[in-house]
């Protein structure tokens, strides 16, 4: 069995996901043998669709081409492996099952953008976080979104749809009531629930882990 997909022109972390789902497909298939070709056609790129596949256990090579680097990853010769570092979300369970404390995680999500410099790269790089998090079996129970963070839940958000999967896989979403207010949004917000400070102090103490963004 050999599959090709096509990662040419896509941003991190499609590549990744793609070949994860690629795999995840063709090991499920019960194939005895399979090679999946990843296209990419970015060096960056190509190294994280390597580095996925090695950790999950598959023999990999790499050519570069004109038109492209292609990553030749075949069938891991351990598949238990490969099933518990690949094992696909169940969106019905994501706060019960696999790490315990994943499910008692709570994100606080201070501001629109990702990371200090460049503003155009940060919002790039929170939707590509929030993103990733919907193709991931790590989920965290709930996300609180506080000052400019709040305009990621509202109206004009470029990462509604991913909020909406994520609460559909039991993740709870809430905003500052006080920050919607400041920034006049209160009657935009389009995903999840308002709070406050109380309740987000709370939501901080009870939580095994809690990670500011």
């Amino acid at each position: 069995m050999h599959k090709i997909i096509d990662n040419r022109g896509l941003s991190c972390p499609k590549p990744v996901i793609n070949t994860k789902k690629a795999l995840d497909e063709l090991f499920q298939g019960g194939h005895q043998e399979f090679t999946l070709t990843a296209i990419v056609d970015n060096v960056a790129a190509g190294e994280n669709v390597a580095r996925f596949a090695r950790t999950a256990g598959c023999r990999v090579t790499a050519e570069e081409k004109d038109d492209g680097i292609f990553i030749i990853i075949e069938k891991p010769m351990q598949t238990d492996n490969y099933k518990e570092i690949s094992q696909p979300l169940e969106k019905e369970s994501c706060c019960c099952a696999g790490d315990q404390s994943a499910g008692r995680t709570v994100f606080l999500i201070t501001s629109s953008t990702l990371g200090q410099g460049s503003e155009e790269l940060g919002k790039l790089l929170m939707r590509s976080f929030i993103y990733s998090l919907t193709e991931t079996s790590f989920l965290p129970s709930k996300l609180l979104f506080l000052n400019s963070g709040v305009f990621l839940t509202t109206e004009g958000s470029p990462i509604l749809d991913e909020l909406n999967q994520l609460i559909e896989a039991g993740v709870e979403v809430f905003s500052c009531g006080t920050c919607l207010d400041y920034y006049e949004l209160k009657d935009k917000l389009k995903v999840g629930k308002v709070t406050n400070m109380y309740d987000t102090v709370e939501n901080i103490r009870s939580a095994a882990k809690c990670i500011t963004l």
